[in-house]
């Protein structure tokens, strides 16, 4: 069974959600995404279907990561990810703060983009993640050479720290706060 955790109105693309995700029914899915083409930061362009489930699984059994199945007018078009930087992904590559809440996102590849969606995606996800008192900063660490989600994090209030090397990529680390989200977005919101 899943659960809604977060709904966020776009003025102009209508109703997103954020739900539990199913690791199991949910992987044919999933597979269709992480394994597409234009998937190719998320670094599962040659899993089978059992490898997706399996690292989702390993998601939701991780005390620190969690995913969520991210909805647009109530069908299935991103998938989003928390964790703890200071524990997940980022553990001796950057000087924590108590409050950091790490992101990643996928949207669902399509052959008919809709203008602002992927903006709306990343607006909802943040938007959850600010909606929770504790988190005092969201920190991400995507690949250096993913120059269209540097533009959209820019566009959402994130600034750059700096390069780091990870074991898979080499990544740009930056970091948003509730105050820089909200002057960044004023007005995209309607919630």
């Amino acid at each position: 069974m899943t659960t809604t955790v977060h709904r966020w109105h776009d003025a102009r693309l209508g109703e997103f959600a954020l739900r539990t995700l199913d690791p199991d029914a949910d992987a044919a899915l999933l597979h269709g995404w992480v394994t597409h083409p234009r998937s190719a930061f998320w670094l599962m362009q040659d899993a089978e279907v059992a490898e997706v489930a399996r690292e989702y699984r390993r998601i939701a059994d991780h005390p620190h990561h969690d995913a969520y199945l991210g909805l647009w007018r109530d069908r299935p078009a991103f998938l989003a990810e928390r964790y703890d930087p200071a524990r997940v992904e980022l553990v001796g590559l950057y000087e924590p703060v108590d409050g950091d809440v790490g992101m990643h996102f996928l949207c669902a590849p399509t052959d008919t983009p809709t203008h602002g969606f992927t903006r709306a995606v990343i607006t909802t996800v943040m938007d959850w993640l600010f909606a929770d008192p504790a988190t005092r900063r969201v920190v991400v660490e995507p690949d250096v050479r993913n120059t269209a989600v540097h533009a959209l994090n820019t566009a959402v209030g994130f600034t750059v720290v700096g390069p780091i090397r990870k074991p898979e990529k080499d990544a740009l680390l930056s970091v948003c706060t509730r105050d820089q989200f909200l002057a960044a977005t004023r007005g995209d919101e309607t919630a």
